[in-house]
């Protein structure tokens, strides 16, 4: 089979809004259960609606700034092993020395 004819799951549109709609409810129904659920918490600022999804989010951000500040720090030229002069390879098996 030609790899240019294989469908997958997430070229139908329809699959990417049903995925993002469940992923919606989630939310909403676990941020709902929050109004209801008792949680023991050891700061203050814990027991506030929502903290830990609001908590995960920034983190989530800022995980992703501090890895696109990282990529200046570590990232190396497009050419970078081709700048490298390669020593020649050593002649094989049935080759003979124009010498």
């Amino acid at each position: 089979m030609n790899n240019d004819t294989r469908h997958h799951v997430f070229d139908d549109p329809r699959n990417v809004r049903r995925v993002i709609r469940a992923l919606l409810v989630a939310c909403v129904l676990l941020a709902g259960l929050d109004l209801f659920i008792h949680r023991h918490v050891d700061h203050p600022w814990e027991g506030a609606f929502a903290f830990y999804a609001f908590y995960g989010f920034v983190a989530c951000v800022l995980l992703v700034l501090l890895a696109k500040e990282l990529r200046k720090l570590v990232m190396r030229d497009e050419d970078y092993y081709l700048k490298r002069e390669l020593p020649p390879l050593p002649p094989t098996r049935g080759e003979v020395d124009d010498a």
